[in-house]
């Protein structure tokens, strides 16, 4: 062991270290979380002061304002206080009290805990959730730009993992950005929720007693005082009735949303990992990155990898809010607290950092338009065979007799593939074949990709025009600001 504590004795949350932004990192901070409870603590003297309670100041008021801020020497005075009470909210009472001395009989007034975590939590939620809402619209214009750019290029579709008919290259993209726009309606329905479910100034038991003893049974003061505490947050209604918490039902919703958006990240990663197998397409590769510290030659798909990582770890987490809301206890139980400081900030984190990847891995993904064309046409005079039938049959010929002839062509040249591994001879064993005769002269055409595509283009251009830019114009001033997001590591 170090005879000195170091960073590098102690374990590092990869979050901060590897993964996300600065700003998501700040939201679930420390000095954010005190100095959240610090103005909470300011809206609740200040309304209270508003609705007439004496013994709060100008004086008191503006010191509290003052030092709003936890300094970094406040935080070991709150520590020191926390081991001797045991409780973290009056560690930062007193600490608060402190710096705010005209102001240390009044903060906290008719309030509990709860006042100060629980509504601070939401205020982390709904600040976490506006973070992440650009970036996912960001994704979901750079996809679009992708869509739109390869909206023609025919590519092999696959169903069972086997080659099917063919799509574009842009139709496939329509897929992830489909289920990107649900992600982004899911985030902002629980955030839009959120904003409406404050808890704001509801006593220890939820029965605002503590408030309408302070305000000599006046139920409309202690009304108006939820009202001007839920304001002051920036929120635009609160609950009507909660328990000494906000309902973890919330806290469940928003992470089935965050839990929703991991499988996405899991699915678009997964994509791009099996198009990469098949030299199809390659994730942004940088100058001097290596693929294999053995295999000098390798391309590894690291950013999709990791994004399914990611993904995956933020699918599970739901379940951990479910049961959390599950158990709790009539009008409250303690058991939710040290599960609630890990599920909710690593939730964001999570989702954070795959943003970050889909972000770098669609502004800069590579088609290999060349392997595109070998694989189609390796498998393109298999699924051109209807379109034989069917001009033979239009010169009059019969389609029984048409099908038995390409049957029989199309066993050959499968096994002339898969048992001595040449390329695909259909096209030319049918060239050789007199009962194809009547339509040797149309082969090219009838084997035109473009004409296996169906309205891929124009399915395209639909989600674009219909579904993309409505549900990005919110976002038009943040997008203007995003740019391409930088891995870390």
């Amino acid at each position: 062991m170090s005879a000195v504590d170091t960073q590098y004795d102690t374990y590092q949350n990869p979050f901060n270290s590897r993964y996300c932004s600065k700003e998501m990192k700040y939201v679930f901070s420390p000095r954010n979380r005190f100095s959240t409870w610090r103005q909470l603590w300011i809206n609740l003297a200040e309304s209270e002061r508003e609705l007439g309670l004496e013994g709060i100041t100008e004086d008191a008021l503006k010191q509290m304002k003052d030092h709003v801020q936890i300094q970094d020497a406040e935080f070991e005075t709150a520590a020191i206080e926390e081991k001797r009470r045991r409780h973290d909210v009056m560690a930062h009472v007193h600490t608060f009290g402190l710096a705010a001395p005209a102001a240390a009989g009044i903060i906290h007034w008719g309030a509990t805990s709860c006042y100060v975590t629980d509504n601070a939590d939401q205020i982390f939620l709904r600040d976490a959730l506006n973070l992440l809402l650009p970036e996912l619209a960001a994704v979901i214009q750079r996809l679009s730009k992708f869509a739109k750019e390869f909206r023609s290029l025919p590519c092999l579709g696959y169903t069972h993992g086997q080659a099917a008919q063919l799509v574009t290259v842009g139709k496939r993209a329509t897929i992830w950005i489909e289920d990107l726009l649900d992600d982004l309606h899911n985030l902002e329905h629980a955030r839009d929720r959120l904003l409406g479910k404050f808890r704001g100034t509801k006593g220890t038991t939820g029965t605002q007693a503590s408030f309408l003893a302070i305000f000599n049974g006046d139920h409309d003061k202690v009304k108006k005082l939820d009202e001007l505490v839920t304001q002051k947050a920036g929120f635009t209604g609160a609950a009507r009735s909660t328990t000494q918490t906000y309902s973890r039902k919330i806290d469940v919703d928003v992470m089935h949303a965050l839990s929703s958006f991991g499988c996405t990240a899991q699915r678009i990663g997964g994509d791009i990992r099996h198009l990469a197998m098949l030299k199809e397409d390659e994730e942004p590769f940088e100058a001097d990155q290596i693929g294999s510290s053995a295999m000098a030659y390798k391309r590894n798909p690291m950013r999709s990898e990791r994004l399914c990582s990611l993904g995956r770890y933020l699918a599970n987490i739901g379940a951990n809010a479910e049961q959390t809301y599950a158990t709790q206890w009539l009008e409250r139980s303690l058991d939710d607290s040290a599960i609630r400081r890990l599920v909710l900030p690593e939730g964001f984190l999570a989702a954070d950092a795959c943003l970050i990847l889909l972000n770098n891995i669609s502004s800069g993904i590579v088609i290999n338009k060349a392997i595109l064309k070998q694989r189609i046409d390796a498998e393109l005079p298999f699924m051109a065979t209807e379109n034989f039938i069917m001009a033979l049959v239009g010169k009059g010929g019969s389609r029984q007799d048409a099908h038995e002839h390409i049957r029989v062509l199309s066993h050959q040249a499968g096994a002339v593939v898969k048992q001595e591994g040449r390329p695909n001879d259909l096209i030319e064993r049918i060239r050789n074949d007199k009962f194809f005769e009547p339509i040797h002269g149309e082969l090219e055409t009838l084997m035109d990709p473009a004409t296996f595509i169906g309205r891929s283009p124009e399915i395209v251009d639909d989600v674009i025009e219909f579904d993309v830019k409505p549900a990005l114009e919110k976002y038009k001033d943040a997008l203007a600001k995003i740019g391409d997001a930088d891995l870390k590591v």
